[in-house]
């Protein structure tokens, strides 16, 4: 049987993700590109066919698409544009990672009238996050409240800000800078990031959340008239979210960002002891009774064709080829701008990238590892 076709732009921490996921079952044909030839290296070592790109333009990165059937972005959001672009001229299926709500936009642009999909936001929120709420406010007959609360956490929190870096800093720093969407009594509104603050408890373990910008995805769209309120926040450990407010309202550090970016990559390291918190409850009538319904993931880091993926790089990696996956059996639409929440949560779990979202790791006592696995409550 033919492999599909793929060539993926970006040899990150989540590229590395994508490839173990799709090279394990065989069934792709993968093409790395990169402007880095050093981590095109790495790849290339490993038998992988890798194109050097630096991303300038549209027009450089077609003659790479030429043949391919897909494309994957695990680009910085400010080359969404550029790689939808080449992907459209070139006659590909686009998918990609962001978070950034600009450049969601100028993509289903490029939508309209294309003969092929384009698929952004596939990672974990927005991607997953919007496939769960969605699944979950399809079983009420009116919507009050849908909540969608998502945390990628050191398992062993032991600096100020309990936190450590997990994936993309620019992506990070986009979400606490931006403004966030949310609908608010029944309106579609703009709200401040940061703000608005909570705690809850899971497990014995108290967390926060407060706005942050992009975890919303397409909701807001596809739920507007239907839901009173809708909203998505981040989720930390207690204390980290006023101590990011210093940062970046009083010592104006939003104002620059490259200084703030410097700061957190020379100041806060990188882990792969973390995991993922998935949290959302829909509050509506169901059979004449308001009713209330919780969804919960835990996901942690685990091994997958040999490497060792984090709880973030798994659960990013595993949404963006489970939508491609799904594409390719013919699941979802393969025309115009598909959004996440088309496809449905038991058709995403079903899927053998999505299964990783269906089971909760244990974290062994060994650093760096983890042990069996238990299905999720």
């Amino acid at each position: 049987m033919e492999r599909t076709r793929l060539t993926l732009a970006g040899a990150g921490k989540i590229g590395e993700a994508v490839v173990a996921l799709l090279d394990e079952t065989g069934d792709y044909a993968l093409t790395i590109i990169d402007q880095d030839p050093e981590r095109l290296r790495v790849f290339r070592d490993q038998g992988f066919r890798t194109r050097a790109c630096v991303l300038a333009s549209a027009a450089e990165l077609v003659p790479l698409l030429e043949n391919q059937q897909f494309v994957i972005s695990a680009c910085p959001y400010h080359l969404t544009p550029l790689i939808a672009s080449a992907a459209k001229q070139a006659g590909v299926h686009y998918f990609d990672l962001t978070e950034d709500v600009e450049s969601t936009r100028a993509v289903k642009q490029l939508a309209l009238g294309a003969q092929t999909a384009f698929v952004p936001q596939c990672g974990l929120a927005p991607g997953f996050i919007s496939i769960a709420a969605n699944s979950a406010a399809r079983h009420f007959d009116s919507l009050r409240d849908v909540k969608m609360r998502v945390g990628a956490l050191p398992i062993y929190p032991s600096n100020a800000l309990k936190y450590n870096l997990t994936w993309s800093t620019d992506g990070l720093i986009n979400e606490y800078c931006n403004p966030c969407e949310a609908i608010v009594d029944g309106t579609l509104r703009e709200v401040q990031a940061l703000e608005e603050a909570e705690e809850f408890s899971l497990d014995g373990v108290t967390y926060e959340a407060f706005n942050t910008s992009g975890g919303l995805g397409t909701l807001c769209e596809s739920l507007a008239g239907s839901v009173e309120n809708l909203n998505y926040k981040t989720v930390r450990y207690p204390g980290h979210r006023d101590i990011v407010k210093v940062l970046i309202r009083d010592l104006r550090l939003g104002l620059h960002r490259g200084v703030l970016k410097d700061v957190l990559e020379a100041a806060i390291p990188m882990t792969t002891q973390d995991l993922v918190l998935i949290f959302v409850t829909v509050t509506g009538q169901k059979n004449a009774r308001l009713t209330q319904e919780t969804f919960v993931r835990k996901v942690y880091a685990r091994e997958v064709n040999g490497k060792l993926l984090s709880a973030i790089q798994l659960t990013t990696a595993a949404g963006i080829c489970a939508m491609v996956d799904l594409m390719v059996a013919g699941k979802i639409p393969d025309r115009g701008f598909v959004r996440q929440e088309q496809a449905s949560l038991d058709m995403f779990l079903g899927n053998r990238f999505g299964r990783h979202y269906a089971i909760n790791e244990e974290k062994a006592n060994a650093p760096g590892t983890v042990a069996g696995s238990r299905r999720a409550a």
